[in-house]
């Protein structure tokens, strides 16, 4: 769950600091009062495509961090310990906008890459618009909604699939050996 979302000189946000409750918390107002900046901001810190226009004027860098409570089987835990990163109930997610256009991700105060930190957000987020419609034709989650169509423990087949990936770089190994 997104606990909180702090937000500095991002557009037109010099600093803000959100908390989200357990449940649902829902953004309202009118048309330009900000909404799409927060949804702009937390698929920045999440991975998403930034652009180096995020940045506020005036300001060298734009920052976001997340915080995220990670309950015990939660699946972004194995993610992030298959990547190397220290696993807790708390995830902070940190991510650097230069107004030069590089960027820079942290997760729990470790450098991350954009590739790690986007499939992390399919875990830990999920948002509805206007086109939800086309998140069918993502074939990446066409096998998420057949197991939970299907009741099933996507972790056997995991832990399957990465001995076979260790078996099959040890025979490349034993091969080059020869």
């Amino acid at each position: 769950m997104l606990r909180s979302l702090d937000i500095r000189d991002m557009l037109l946000i010099d600093r803000l600091e959100l908390e989200f409750q357990p449940g649902l918390n829902v953004l309202t107002g009118e048309t330009g009062a900000g909404k799409s900046i927060l949804l702009d901001c937390l698929g920045f810190v999440l991975g998403w495509r930034g652009r180096a226009d995020l940045v506020r004027q005036g300001a060298g860098q734009g920052e976001v961090t997340a915080v995220f409570d990670l309950p015990p089987g939660h699946p972004a835990r194995t993610l992030l310990d298959e990547a190397g990163f220290p696993v807790s109930d708390e995830l902070i997610i940190r991510r650097v906008n230069a107004g030069d256009g590089r960027k820079t991700g942290w997760i729990n105060d470790r450098r991350a890459s954009g590739e790690v930190l986007r499939t992390l957000s399919e875990l830990l987020v999920e948002l509805h618009g206007q086109h939800d419609d086309r998140g069918l034709l993502n074939p990446r989650g066409h096998r998420l909604l057949l197991n939970a169509f299907a009741g099933l423990d996507p972790g056997p087949a995991r832990t399957a699939w990465a001995a076979r990936r260790e078996a099959r770089a040890a025979l490349e190994r034993a091969e080059a050996a020869l």
